[in-house]
């Protein structure tokens, strides 16, 4: 592990484990990140019986235990747990509020019938060159559905701001920080592995079992190209320094 990572992405899962001759359902904290030479790597996956606050705090403690100093955005859904333990955790560190499950927040308080034009409409905020763009198109459409749709209007005003922390690191794709879905993907694949146990007779076991499929990709990060080309971290990482 580094002790500096420019995007990190945190997410839970949740699998049926034996313990003490109960199966319950246990919450795996995973979390993934991308070095500052662009790479990705996975850097903890951790079991735990709830996700909380207290969890995740508990996550981000054991990764600085191992080293890690600092993490300059980290990308999540918005449990409440989550980004109360990144502001204690990683103090300097913006979260970003990943936009797809934002919008399918918003698109629950809107009729079905009005479901895709609504959406069509509602991405064009985070497709914007930039967040001055995003806020004048946020605008138009709250002043188009504030009568229609009040409560998706509230949601989306509580916490649009969150999710345009994405548009402040210039240098990167934002399509790969603006949301979990790199992370989504990876445990979609490892659910593929994980599935035909069931239940799993220990935590150690899933951890073993997960860990060897991880490793796998791991074995192709490092070959592959950079996920974040390293050249676009290096010139934002100057503009931070400069900043400070």
């Amino acid at each position: 592990m580094e002790s500096e990572y420019p995007v990190i992405w945190v997410d839970a899962m949740y699998e049926k484990i034996r313990d003490q001759n109960r199966v319950i359902s246990m919450a795996i904290l995973i979390v993934y990140g991308v070095n500052i030479q662009g790479k990705r790597e996975i850097l903890s996956i951790e079991p735990m019986y709830d996700e909380s606050a207290s969890s995740w705090e508990a996550t981000f403690n054991h990764l600085k235990e191992r080293g890690l100093k600092k993490v300059w955005l980290v990308v999540s859904d918005a449990h409440s747990g989550i980004s109360s333990a990144v502001s204690r955790c990683f103090v300097g560190c913006s979260w970003q509020r990943c936009k797809v499950h934002f919008m399918r927040n918003i698109l629950a308080r809107v009729k079905h019938s009005d479901k895709k034009t609504v959406a069509e409409k509602l991405k064009q905020i985070w497709l914007q060159p930039d967040q001055e763009s995003a806020l004048r198109t946020a605008t138009i459409f709250i002043d188009e559905y504030q009568d229609k749709y009040p409560e998706a209007i509230r949601c989306l005003e509580s916490g649009l701001e969150d999710t345009l922390q994405f548009y402040h690191f210039h240098s990167f794709d934002k399509r790969k920080i603006a949301s979990t879905n790199v992370l989504e993907r990876l445990i979609k694949e490892i659910r593929r592995r994980t599935r035909v146990i069931g239940v799993f007779p220990t935590a150690e076991s899933y951890i073993r079992l997960v860990t060897c499929c991880l490793i796998e990709y791991s074995e192709d990060w490092l070959t592959d190209r950079c996920y974040i080309h390293e050249h676009n971290i290096l010139d934002f990482k100057t503009t931070l320094e400069v900043a400070v």
